[in-house]
């Protein structure tokens, strides 16, 4: 690793950094129209409306059933929320959730789509699930609304409602200059390099024409064995192409030239954005950091813990996660990175969920580097799992375990409440305290045969046995 900054030099290297972004961005200014509609933490305690709106996103319509991912919001619902989804819920979870897992009752409310049915927050604004939010409003005198990311929809939903209702409605969530700071790569990779030096990242270039990102990755191809190309504001790998170096060194800059107008027109890019050519490390190991944000009159930025994320593929795409099992340098060196960077978030005016996502390179037990690979500001599929297993958990320690989707063309058509039935007491009880498995993102079940998993064990052997083997026999698959 890197030589490790002084406590005094760290801050003042944080402080630094803000301050250039934020002046290079003039983010003070746009920052303004967004002042009377943030979340504070303090003051009377109102309903939450749990949001999750992934329109902000490309691509992610790809994604199989993820409409249905609405309903994750679900898991962080507390007695008294709201939260939100385009579609109904699947039959028989909410049931599930109340019987099995000591979930109390919440507000559902459902809405209709206005323009595509990932416009969550759009669609809010809108006809019943407008007036179910009002009503809520009127009761209470207020409203929070936690969404899966600080997107401009979301912020328009609040305005639109504490105009109306002349209530207060915060927002538990970065204003959108600031969340896109944490979600464009190009932004992200600019702060980390500032608070804690270019040793932190892989080597990467800019370009916004298929020439000039030829070029580029003809560069990196003579120094390294695979590059990539990776889009500014995609996510699960959806924005990503690699190359073999080899591939790239055996043509000319026309031939590679037709390679990335192909990828560019693959991810429907307009030539308005810059687009990374990096360095793609070849790694056994992608730690994620999970920390939570608050407003800094709250206290600094909470660290939750080191995940190893669980990745398909050349592209590396996100499938699940796990308790970190590596060793406690590497864990150590990620948390202390980590801090660093959601510490100049905060300064910059991040708030809500937030996580860092890392390659590490090298002997995890000797000499290692991580490098960040982006920062996911926003909910994520490491971080909704993680939350949900701390709620379930009521204080004690989180088990050993794993959350992935499970995905199985033989459940295609599946009842959600028969599915219970057949794994039987495996089902995770929360009151009991027996069982090994936790259900949620139900709503692709019956039409894709997809929901996701935690399995839990007393190792993490066991765990990765319960999700890999035992449930898959349990169901009747393998």
């Amino acid at each position: 690793m890197a030589q490790q900054r002084s406590p005094g030099e760290s801050a003042r290297a944080v402080a630094r950094a803000a301050a250039a972004l934020s002046e290079a961005l003039d983010l003070e200014a746009r920052l303004a129209p967004f002042a009377e509609l943030r979340w504070s933490g303090k003051g009377p305690q109102a309903p939450v409306l749990r949001l999750d709106d992934f329109s902000g996103i490309p691509f992610l319509v790809d994604i199989t059933g993820v409409e249905e991912y609405q309903h994750r919001a679900r898991l962080r619902a507390d007695p008294d929320d709201l939260y939100a989804a385009v579609t109904p819920g699947a039959p028989g979870y909410e049931l599930y959730c109340q019987e099995k897992l000591n979930l109390a009752p919440v507000d559902f409310v459902q809405a209709t789509p206005v323009e595509t049915r990932l416009d969550l927050a759009m669609a809010c604004r809108e006809g019943t699930a407008r007036d179910r939010i009002q009503q809520r409003i009127e009761v209470d005198g207020g409203l929070t609304i936690d969404p899966f990311m600080g997107i401009e929809e979301v912020w328009k939903l609040a305005d639109v409602l504490t105009r109306s209702m002349r209530a207060p409605v915060s927002v538990m969530a970065p204003p959108p200059p600031v969340t896109w700071i944490a979600n464009d790569k190009q932004l992200f990779s600019q702060l980390v390099e500032s608070v804690l030096g270019s040793e932190w990242l892989v080597e990467t270039r800019i370009g916004r024409s298929p020439e000039v990102l030829a070029r580029e990755l003809l560069s990196l191809a003579e120094r390294h064995a695979q590059v990539g190309l990776k889009r500014l504001r995609c996510a699960s790998a959806m924005g990503n192409k690699v190359f073999a170096a080899s591939e790239i060194r055996s043509q000319q800059v026309e031939g590679v030239t037709a390679r990335v107008r192909r990828f560019l027109d693959r991810t429907e890019w307009q030539g308005d954005e810059n687009v990374q050519v990096v360095a793609w490390e070849n790694v056994d190991h992608s730690p994620s950091t999970q920390l939570w944000i608050p407003p800094p009159e709250l206290g600094p930025p909470r660290f939750d813990g080191v995940f190893e994320q669980l990745l398909e593929g050349q592209r590396k795409v996100f499938v699940g996660s796990r308790p970190s099992t590596l060793p406690q340098a590497v864990n150590d060196a990620a948390a202390e990175g980590s801090l660093a960077v959601a510490l100049a978030l905060q300064t910059l005016g991040y708030v809500g969920r937030c996580s860092f996502d890392f390659v590490l390179v090298g002997d995890p037990d000797r000499d290692f580097q991580l490098h960040f690979t982006e920062c996911n500001g926003r909910w994520g599929g490491t971080s909704i799992p993680m939350t949900f297993m701390d709620r379930l958990m009521a204080g004690r320690p989180r088990p050993p375990y794993r959350s992935q989707d499970f995905i199985h063309t033989e459940l295609v058509g599946a009842n959600f409440s028969d599915l219970i039935e057949q794994v039987g007491s495996e089902a995770y009880d929360v009151q009991s305290g027996t069982g090994r498995f936790i259900f949620y993102n139900t709503g692709p079940l019956e039409t894709h045969g997809k929901l996701d998993v935690i399995a839990l064990g007393e190792t993490q052997k066991q765990a990765e046995a319960a999700l890999e083997e035992d449930l898959p026999r349990i169901l009747g698959l393998s």
